[in-house]
């Protein structure tokens, strides 16, 4: 593992680090110097990730805890002295308009996408209060400000990560915590290739090349791209940066 030390002796929590943009990012984070925690409701994942990490020379242990639970969250990090980085990234989709969204939809992605966000800041942000540092990311979408098709319920979720973000960089400023969010266009992760397969059969390269085209740059995001912005946010390089929202999105927003 190459030797690098834009997080040198932090602490960082990536929920939802055992696959797609959270492995990246705690990839990124332990190679950057970071004791990465793994916070997993998949503990092989998790543990795969973790591994991956250690076998290449970095920091890294794994929590099995489902982010809806917040007394299971609360007690898993109870013993930890301090946490300096949370990268409120663990999420799931859905696709429906609002007549197509049950109620059971809605509570599922509200559950994860929203409590899971409040969820982990409630247990971890008074550990930064006691140090008076902290750097917080959470993963919002360009849906949380742009209207997507057949995306009600996930518009919903991604909506009250960005206001939360907001909300907690107002509260917390003045104990050295910044918040900030990043709002990724569509990104290649495994997520995406098992949608296409299960919806599409037998047009999975048509599929992909139209939903990759849906950008202005014409392809799609990788997680590593995704990871190289949150180490920034998450670094003492962005000291003076609390309460954005980062697009980060092939130009789907702007050139649209």
């Amino acid at each position: 593992m190459e030797a690098r030390e834009k997080l040198k002796g932090k602490v960082a929590v990536v929920t939802g680090g055992g696959s797609g943009i959270g492995k990246s990012i705690s990839h990124l984070f332990a190679k950057e110097g970071a004791e990465v925690i793994v916070v997993e409701v998949n503990g092989e994942n998790g543990q795969q990730t973790v591994d991956e990490i250690v076998n290449s020379g970095g920091n890294a242990r794994l929590k099995v805890v489902n982010v809806t639970l917040q007394g299971d969250l609360v007690n898993a990090f109870s013993d930890e002295f301090r946490i300096d980085i949370l990268v409120n990234n663990a999420g799931i989709a859905h696709v429906g308009n609002l007549e197509k969204t049950s109620e059971e939809d809605f509570e599922r992605i509200y559950s994860v996408n929203v409590k899971g966000v409040y969820n982990c800041l409630y247990a971890l942000v008074p550990k930064m209060k006691e140090t008076k540092y902290g750097a917080i990311l959470n993963l919002a979408s360009i849906a949380s400000t742009v209207g997507i098709p057949d995306r009600f319920a996930y518009s919903m979720s991604k909506g009250a990560v960005l206001s939360m973000t907001l909300s907690v960089a107002r509260d917390y400023i003045d104990y050295g915590i910044r918040c900030n969010c990043i709002s990724p266009g569509r990104v290649h992760t495994p997520f995406v290739d098992g949608f296409i397969a299960k919806n599409y059969p037998g047009q999975e390269k048509e599929m992909f090349e139209k939903l990759a085209k849906t950008q202005p740059i014409g392809r799609m995001g990788t997680p590593d791209e995704i990871a190289k912005l949150a180490l920034f946010l998450c670094s003492d390089d962005a000291a003076f940066i609390t309460g954005c929202n980062y697009a980060i999105d092939g130009g789907f927003i702007s050139l649209k």
